[in-house]
């Protein structure tokens, strides 16, 4: 297609996607454009059409986004001749929109500094890019704004993974621009002198602040770009731009190349007081909320940044502390929580045994821990009142939006993580008599549930469960009033929600109480009341009834009639209880813990009468006959099944448990007989099995016998994945049981058998995902726990095989599992106890070991996403553990097959040069960085990647045998 007609193709389909009315016309512009950006023509109809004055405003921003994108990530698709046309004419364009639009300048600022980026500092002439642009800066002073926005983007886009620049080139430009530092600041310090631009340059300065951290900090004092920074503070016009200089000064004062706070501290008595002298403007009503906000940052980022000088205490510290005060009491909550981080790292500085280091024995550093501690009460007690507050509910909060009520909820759990922060410094006790004093107050002021204002009162109890786990178990002045109280409240939902959570929370100081001080009759009466009020305050009660009978179960074995009539009233759902089907699990496990505590006779009769409200529902179904188990809906299976796998997970009494599962075994029969089809049934009744295994162990008997045979047969009709994670628990348990051995022999060799007959290719895989899975999964177990039957077994090799089919498989946790089996494998080669399985896994993976080499680089290089590189590179590091120099071979004729075009001989050698020395012996750890820069160089673009996956290809490879 001409140019001409293809960039009116260009604009026809921008107005149809802009301007059309029917949706698929809109759609199917919108991807023909995208077509189009990934093609050869792009870059000359792009650049034609930016330079048309004609082009309206939407043809200038899609023009000016392709062309940028397309020196970002497609530069190599231009001759190297073609360097100099494309630099002038991105510079002609940002001559011409020095003005305007901003939106397309921009684009073509960062088009330029990728366009610097991939091209080395020679191609520009004497001293590179910023050499380069301070001669047309002296030049053309009329063009200045645009050279600030590309002055600006330049150092941002070093760090920039969306250029396709090799990495060796990457570091390169870092170089070049760190080095041409004192270039920029002086080209920025010229350009102060026009008013009309100061915000720009303060801008540009903030970018070349982040990239270098070489400037002594005396130079910096006095620099002019400092000066005119702490004098935009004080600038209506320049304070948000100021503020981000200033941030920078003050992030760059600490930054790991800084040379420590002692070398930056010039710069610091110079930023300090400058950002202090904002202080009264914080509380200047008159102050834009935005201005406030960047001010109220400031405070944040100095505070966060010199928490190690705060934490000694200066009277100067304590200066900066106060103003950090100052900005938590603003009543705007997205203001006051800036300070959240300071608080949290001071607490971990002024707490922590580490920030005490120079003071050698533990008296010197116990005795300045303790002065610190007394310095920064009075702090820390005015930050809980200041913000205990925030918790309540406000007013219209049933009106909320769900949105809001998130917010609502983030802003309480950020309240109490802060709370906790207190707690550390000034002690869990001391802080809780502070919020006490709150409960008093609101609670005073109710004088009956019409009259009452809750919120106060569920917000100060909120903050007492929220510091729980800082207060002593055995306080005895207020605990034991706080919990008198609790039956005393209004009955609101949320006001009773919140006392259940409470109760929860200070479950091991209920036990810890005295005999004469035991509370838990009223503590339960409360919670049955939250279980009789709300579906949110009934699951806040099971909860809690969880962590009292788990924490007090001893205490509690005594009243087993009573916690059993509660237990039958939940289950059943006969009684007034709001209790949720999933929260009533908390129940079971409440019971659960306390028949733990029971002798092993009682414990077998308290099971049954734990399993009967259970079972009975489901034996009535089965009782119905075949038909009717097959019909009824999963949930009404599922929601009893998973009750009892909790009985079993809870209840720690082996052999009472494996009584249980044998005695249930038919009407387990009976489900997985009828139900095999249905995969959350199966899933709810495996995971029982599998916690009644977990529990019994050897006490299975002959029930674990009929268990696998009924699932090795139902595998092989019903594919259900959960077989196979079943089966895992089963191996970890019984793999080195010698007893097992030839019901285990006969089991994994079905399954697997199986298995590697469902997944015979990727595409295979890729629609059984969870079968692949739980497949590894179950074969790294039997690496593990019953290497003696799985190894010589004959299946071993056409897992092996099964495994390179689907290690490119996108899933995350099949893909994870496939890359752990391998590992595994050469894990256990590698090791002293696997030597006498060497020469089996040898056999079974030298043949392998070309293919399995360049699936892995395959994988490194684009077939896998990069997320999975560190899995990848382990297998691979383990691969040359054991084999040495025959990876080096196979690497070799791997990456050999990748067109230089791809990947030069250069960053070919470095990446074998590695391999080599890890195969020799030298750290296998050493690896890691050249197989990234490999990864890194083979990812640049889409069209590297497709040439790299074209050549190796790890879809085609034969996976039998393969000459080592």
């Amino acid at each position: 297609m001409a140019s001409t007609e293809l960039q009116n193709t260009v604009k026809e389909a921008l107005n149809a996607l802009y301007h059309h009315p029917n949706d698929s016309i809109r759609a199917q512009a919108d991807r023909w454009l995208q077509d189009f950006q990934r093609t050869i023509d792009a870059w000359q109809v792009s650049d034609n059409l930016l330079h048309d004055a004609d082009s309206n405003i939407e043809t200038l921003i899609f023009c000016s986004q392709t062309l940028r994108s397309k020196v970002q990530r497609d530069f190599e698709e231009l001759p190297s001749e073609a360097f100099r046309p494309l630099r002038d004419s991105l510079y002609a364009l940002l001559k011409k929109l020095y003005n305007g639009p901003a939106k397309v300048r921009t684009q073509i600022s960062i088009g330029m500094a990728a366009l610097a980026v991939h091209v080395p500092a020679e191609d520009w002439g004497g001293g590179g890019v910023l050499n380069w642009l301070s001669d047309e800066m002296n030049f053309h002073p009329e063009w200045i704004p645009s050279f600030l926005e590309l002055l600006t983007v330049l150092p941002q886009e070093v760090f920039s993974h969306k250029i396709a620049a090799r990495p060796e080139r990457r570091r390169q430009f870092e170089k070049e621009l760190i080095s041409s530092v004192e270039v920029a600041l002086n080209l920025l310090t010229a350009c102060l002198s026009f008013n009309e631009l100061k915000d720009q340059v303060l801008e540009a300065f903030a970018s070349w602040l982040r990239l270098s951290h070489g400037i002594p900090a005396s130079t910096l004092a006095s620099h002019p770009l400092v000066l005119s920074a702490l004098s935009g503070l004080n600038s209506e016009q320049l304070l948000e731009t100021a503020v981000n200089v200033v941030s920078e000064l003050i992030h760059y004062t600490v930054a790991a190349r800084s040379g420590g706070l002692s070398a930056q501290m010039p710069l610091i008595q110079v930023l300090v007081p400058h950002v202090m002298g904002l202080k009264e403007q914080l509380k200047d009503p008159s102050k834009d909320e935005e201005d406030v906000k960047a001010m109220a940052r400031l405070f944040a980022d100095m505070g966060d940044s010199y928490v190690e000088l705060i934490a000694t205490g200066s009277a100067e510290s304590m200066v900066i502390v106060q103003a950090l005060i100052e900005v938590a009491s603003h009543s705007d909550y997205d203001i006051a929580s800036m300070t959240f981080n300071f608080w949290h790292n001071l607490q971990v500085n002024l707490t922590e045994r580490e920030s005490y280091s120079s003071f050698g024995s533990e008296a010197s550093f116990q005795a300045e821990r303790s002065r610190r501690l007394q310095i920064f009460r009075s702090a820390y007690e005015l930050l809980v009142s200041l913000v205990s507050f925030r918790v309540q509910y406000p007013p219209d909060y049933q009106d909320l939006s769900k949105e809001d009520l998130k917010d609502f909820k983030q802003t309480r759990y950020a309240i109490g993580d802060i709370l906790m922060d207190a707690a550390s410094v000034l002690g869990g006790d001391p802080t809780l008599r502070i919020l006490f004093m709150k409960l008093v107050q609101s609670v005073g002021n109710c004088r009956s549930d019409e009259t009452c204002e809750w919120r106060s009162a569920e917000a100060a109890l909120y903050c007492i469960r929220a510091i729980a786990n800082s207060v002593s178990i055995i306080e005895a002045e207020v605990m034991p009033q706080v919990m008198t109280a609790l039956p005393k409240l209004p009955h609101q939902p949320q006001l009773l929600q919140t006392a259940c959570l409470t109760i929860g929370a200070y479950s091991k100081w209920l036990n810890a109480a005295p005999t004469e001080l035991s509370m838990l009759p009223l503590v339960i009466d409360t919670l049955t009341r939250g279980m009789s009020t709300s579906e949110d305050s009934a699951a806040a009660a099971a909860l809690a009834f969880r962590h009292v009978c788990d924490d007090c179960r001893k205490k509690l074995c005594g009243s087993l009639d009573g916690l059993f009539h509660i237990y039958r009233l939940a289950i059943s759902g006969d009684g007034s209880y709001k209790l949720p089907a999933d929260d009533s699990l908390h129940l079971v496990e409440a019971l659960s813990m306390v028949i733990t505590e029971l002798p092993p006779d009682h414990a077998k009769k308290a099971l049954e009468m734990l399993c009967l409200p259970v079972v009975t529902p489901l034996q009535e179904i089965i009782n119905q006959g075949s038909g009717s188990l097959q019909q009824v809906i999963a949930r009404q299976l599922t929601i009893h099944i998973e009750r009892l796998a909790n009985i079993f997970r809870y209840v720690n009494h082996p052999e009472a448990v494996a009584d249980a599962i044998q005695r249930l075994w038919p009407i387990f029969k009976a489900i997985f007989d009828h139900r095999a089809w249905d995969m959350r049934t199966m899933e709810a009744l495996c995971r029982a099995c599998k916690y009644a295994v977990r529990t019994s162990g050897k006490f299975m008997g002959i029930t674990i016998g009929v268990m696998l045979e009924e699932i090795q047969g139902l595998y092989q009709q019903h594919h259900q994945p959960c077989f196979l994670y079943l089966s895992s628990e089963v191996i970890k348990i019984f793999g080195s049981d010698p007893s097992c051995a030839i019901y285990l022999r006969s089991l994994i060799e079905s399954l697997f058998s199986h298995t590697t007959h469902l997944l015979k290719t990727i595409q295979e895989f890729t629609a059984r995902p969870d079968i692949a899975d739980d497949c590894f999964l179950l074969a790294s177990r039997c690496i593990r726990y019953c290497p003696h039957i799985f190894v010589p077994s004959s299946i071993f090799p056409s897992l092996v095989d099964c495994s390179m089919i689907g290690i490119t498989i996108q899933h995350r946790e099949a893909c994870n599992s496939i890359l752990t089996f391998l590992s595994d494998i050469l894990d256990l080669a590698n090791s002293h106890a696997g030597e006498q399985y060497r020469s089996i896994i040898d056999s079974v993976v030298l043949p392998r070991g070309a293919s399995l080499t360049r699936i892995l680089i395959a994988s490194l290089t684009g077939a896998l996403p990069s997320s999975r590189l560190e899995e990848v590179s382990y297998v691979l590091r383990a691969l040359t553990g054991a084999y040495g120099i025959k990876v080096l071979d196979w690497a070799k004729g791997s990456v050999s097959l990748i067109p230089s075009t791809a990947l030069t001989e250069v960053e070919r050698l470095s990446f074998l040069n590695a391999l080599n020395e890890a195969a020799l012996g030298s750290s296998i750890s050493a690896l890691t960085a050249p197989i990234e820069e490999l990864s890194d160089v083979c990812r640049r673009n889409r069209t590297v990647q497709e040439i790299v996956q074209g050549a190796l290809r790890p879809l085609d490879l034969n996976y039998t045998a393969v000459s080592s």
